[in-house]
């Protein structure tokens, strides 16, 4: 009986934490850049469940052997194994606004070890001096003059250096070319590649690092990588609203039959506490 509480709390646990990765991806569907959550549900292995018995065996000694007789198998219930990110390209939205520029992936290696193709970032500067990415390309400038994301992480260039602007009058190549009013080039964005996008380690408000701190090599280097860059566009969330609206309601209803297993758990439980105890 026990061990039946055991499973089905797992079961909701589970779907409780799935719910919470999809409310995520349904509450940053209009966020630029925003890169949807994907959950591995998995089961614990079975446990083969047999009743042990004694047969007599009518000696002088009074012997008897131990025997198993096989029950079947009990489940041990489900666990969330692993949230990752979904990396592919998000469509392409139009702004206007020379300060943002998307991200359009080319042509991206497949990583061996994973055995999914890399992404490519911008880079930023953290606050605690080593590199952030992200996918988000809705920049502005600061009072400085400096490119900056909405949350004021500076964004650099391709040698790693802050990127300095007198006005918004500026374009951008799409191989990352920034150029001034007069057509002189200030600098080149940089875009950095990660070949296995599962040592990447997510964070809020869109921004990626690696999971040591580590910075990520440039994309412009990286052999059989292609990309282009598109101002005044940002990349739009690739989240499917229309599934992850499904898939939430799925897990609602697992939710629920849980718990009505739960309940029907409990009113054993009580029975054999208060009634059957009495006889």
């Amino acid at each position: 009986m026990f061990k039946g509480f055991y499973t089905v709390t797992s079961g909701m646990t589970t779907q409780q934490r799935k719910t919470e990765i999809l409310t995520s991806n349904m509450a940053n569907a209009n966020t630029p850049g925003f890169k949807a959550d994907q959950s591995t549900i998995r089961s614990f292995p079975d446990m083969l469940m047999s009743a042990i018995t004694t047969n007599d065996i009518p000696t002088k000694k009074g012997l008897n052997t131990v025997k198993a007789t096989p029950v079947g198998a009990l489940n041990a219930g489900v666990y969330l194994q692993e949230s990752l990110s979904n990396y592919t390209q998000g469509s392409l939205l139009e702004t206007g606004l020379s300060t943002d520029v998307a991200l359009v992936d080319g042509t991206l290696p497949v990583d061996e070890t994973s055995g999914k193709p890399g992404s490519i970032f911008f880079r930023l500067q953290h606050p605690d001096g080593n590199e952030a990415y992200t996918r988000n390309g809705n920049f502005t400038l600061d009072g400085q003059g400096n490119l900056v994301t909405g949350m004021g992480l500076y964004v650099l260039d391709r040698n790693g250096e802050r990127i300095q602007l007198q006005n918004d009058n500026f374009t951008i190549s799409p191989d990352g070319i920034i150029s001034d009013e007069n057509g002189v080039q200030v600098a080149q964005l940089g875009v950095s590649f990660a070949a296995n996008t599962d040592v990447l380690m997510k964070q809020d408000n869109g921004l990626f690092r690696m999971l040591e701190g580590e910075a990520l090599p440039s994309a412009y280097e990286s052999q059989g990588v292609s990309f282009s860059l598109q101002q005044k566009y940002v990349e739009g969330s690739n989240v499917d609203a229309a599934q992850s609206m499904t898939s939430l309601l799925s897990a609602y209803r697992a939710f629920e039959a849980n718990q009505k297993v739960l309940q029907a758990y409990d009113k054993s439980m009580d029975k054999a506490v208060n009634e059957i105890g009495k006889v």
